[in-house]
């Protein structure tokens, strides 16, 4: 399996996240803004994953840390909003 799969599936389950608050959401002050932050975040990491010089630098050790303490930030600060 492919490294990189692993942060296309964290990408989309933070943009699903984003798109599904932004749904259910719906009528909330300041809910788009909220919601944009996660599916901004989920999109920029998924097209990260397509860009070569970015795949080299994704496949690092401190990379990898640093994007798996980012996504569960993210998933945290999805269950909060």
């Amino acid at each position: 399996m492919n490294p990189l799969n692993n942060y296309r599936f964290g990408s989309y389950a933070i943009l699903a996240m984003g798109l599904i608050n932004l749904r259910y959401q719906t009528g909330n002050d300041s809910n788009l803004s909220k919601s944009l932050v996660l599916i901004i975040l989920g999109a920029v990491a998924f097209i990260a994953t397509f860009i070569p010089a970015l795949k080299a630098l994704l496949l690092k050790r401190v990379s990898k840390m640093l994007a798996l303490i980012i996504l569960v930030l993210a998933i945290a600060y999805g269950f909060l909003i």
